[in-house]
């Protein structure tokens, strides 16, 4: 049976938020004069995804609501114990900067057009629908995807089989009639793929390693790829070019 839906991660894979967030933070931290406290622009952002990995990592844990693990980053970031108004407030200000910098990746809309026909499309994401809702929305590709499901409404989280599963519920069909495309080898690759998905882990940049194994993810290094690997259907024997 062929595949028949793309199955998307956002953050990273067709939406480029480490740019988006590097930028907006750059210009949040420069309009709050809060970049005197460190050495270099650099460091300051280091330390801000720093904050943020850890405290994402408590909210896919299912530790903190979305709204608390944003806030919680505020606090830990500042170094302040601020209320909720206050650490929202500051948030907000850093999200006008962070939306000013958002952007598709140049390989996103090629592939879509090049899938239109002949596959369905959805998303699954890690974050919340009111900000993937939107965010989509505004990059213009909203339409494109009849389903748009969220860990925050879910309540499970990926690289929890659940989370794919809800996908292929939501789609109608079985996992392995579906294709998972994201950019974490082990929240995005190995979760699909333990979950029965066809997995494809994009990696642009090569900041992962990861050894590729009989049933794991297929690594692509651009989204252009992606038509010809669902073109060969790999996962039922015919060799792939993709290593």
């Amino acid at each position: 049976m062929s595949i028949r839906a793309v199955v998307w991660d956002v953050d990273d894979t067709i939406f480029d938020y480490t740019a988006a967030d590097r930028a907006g933070m750059r210009a949040h931290l420069l309009a709050e004069g809060l970049l005197d406290g460190y050495e270099t622009v650099e460091q300051a952002l280091v330390r801000w995804r720093q904050v943020t990995d850890q405290q994402w990592a408590r909210f896919s844990a299912g530790e903190a609501t979305f709204e608390g693990q944003r806030r919680d980053r505020v606090r830990v970031f500042l170094g302040e114990e601020l209320t909720d108004a206050e650490a929202e407030a500051w948030f907000q200000r850093y999200i006008t900067h962070y939306e000013a910098a958002w952007a598709l990746f140049p390989d996103v809309l090629p592939v879509l057009d090049a899938l239109a026909t002949s596959h369905r499309h959805a998303v699954l994401s890690n974050s919340s629908l009111v900000v993937q809702d939107r965010k989509l929305r505004v990059l213009g590709v909203h339409d494109r995807f009849e389903a748009i499901l969220c860990a925050a409404e879910l309540g499970i989280s990926k690289p929890e089989a659940g989370a794919f599963h809800a996908a292929c519920t939501a789609l109608e069909l079985a996992p392995h009639q579906v294709v998972y495309v994201g950019d974490h080898p082990e929240i995005d690759g190995r979760g699909a793929a333990d979950a029965g998905l066809l997995s494809v882990w994009i990696n642009r940049d090569g900041v992962y390693t990861s050894d590729d194994a009989p049933g794991g993810p297929h690594r692509i290094a651009s989204l252009a790829e992606l038509p010809a690997l669902l073109g060969a259907d790999t996962r039922f024997g015919a060799p792939s070019t993709f290593g």
